[in-house]
């Protein structure tokens, strides 16, 4: 019996609220400075400390938590996506489609992912949506090689073939057999995808090469603690912790979608 990742649920489910809605509730300012309140430690006042510049850091947290998770989403799916069109083309038509595309495959994982990271986004301007386009250029191989693989075995399943020489539309066949028999390996992919995102963009930020002020994700917040990491313990805590439960929750569900898929492959077998 696989067991459901509950806590993890919660956890992802929690943090999305508090990143998109206590904005609402919460009325601390992310980007109003005060003199007055510098490096204050948590208390009553102020629940996660204040900045160097005097800004409630759990404001900060909230405001960044959305850039995070924007990038996480978006960047994933449009990872998952591509994987799964190059994927699937690959595996359904074979052929010299098959070598250019393992040739694409090949020359992208010749260079480390997070070094081709640095390398392009060193060429532009970085903003949110030039980090998820840069992410989902990068990020796409391991899904493309899990889908091919997959897409390989049900191609040449008999229904297939009979569908083939009856000349169906390829499009069709891809779309009423291929898509629904590859959701787990994609939801998978997605799940896990996200987390990877979210480390990519952080650590670009802790390098000083991600998001640009004004604008906030966990990572900025993180690459701001770490100069006063031995006064100020809380600012490098909150935004990792973060980081931390989003990235562990993912993995956790991401895992429980693997064993639940592998499970019922060996029942079917």
């Amino acid at each position: 019996m696989v067991k459901f990742p509950l806590y993890s649920t919660l956890s992802i489910c929690f943090i999305l609220l508090v990143c998109f809605f206590a904005g609402y509730v919460y009325s601390g300012n992310a980007y109003e400075l005060n003199p007055e309140a510098i490096l204050l430690a948590p208390s009553f006042e102020f629940p996660l400390g204040t900045d160097r510049l005097g800004r409630d850091l759990l404001a900060r947290i909230i405001e960044g938590g959305k850039i995070s998770l924007k990038i996480g989403l978006i960047s994933s799916i449009i990872t998952s996506l591509l994987g799964l069109i190059i994927g699937v083309s690959a595996g359904f038509f074979k052929g010299k489609t098959d070598k250019t595309i393992i040739v694409l495959i090949d020359l992208f994982l010749t260079f480390p992912t997070f070094f081709l990271l640095l390398a392009l986004i060193s060429y532009v301007n970085a903003s949110v949506w030039v980090i998820i386009v840069v992410i989902s250029i990068t990020g796409w191989m391991s899904m493309a090689r899990m889908i091919r693989s997959e897409s390989f075995a049900i191609s040449n399943a008999p229904f297939i073939k009979i569908l083939t020489i009856g000349k169906v539309n390829s499009l069709k066949i891809i779309l009423k057999y291929f898509t629904p028999m590859l959701a787990p390996i994609f939801f998978i992919s997605f799940t896990f995808g996200i987390s990877g995102a979210i480390l990519a963009e952080s650590g670009l930020s802790f390098l000083g090469i991600g998001i640009n002020p004004p604008q906030i994700s966990w990572g900025t917040i993180l690459s701001e603690g770490k100069e006063v990491i031995d006064i100020a313990w809380w600012l490098s805590f909150f935004p990792g912790l973060m980081i931390f439960i989003v990235t562990y929750s993912l993995i956790n569900i991401s895992d429980y979608l693997q064993t639940k898929t592998d499970s019922k492959e060996s029942q079917s077998e």
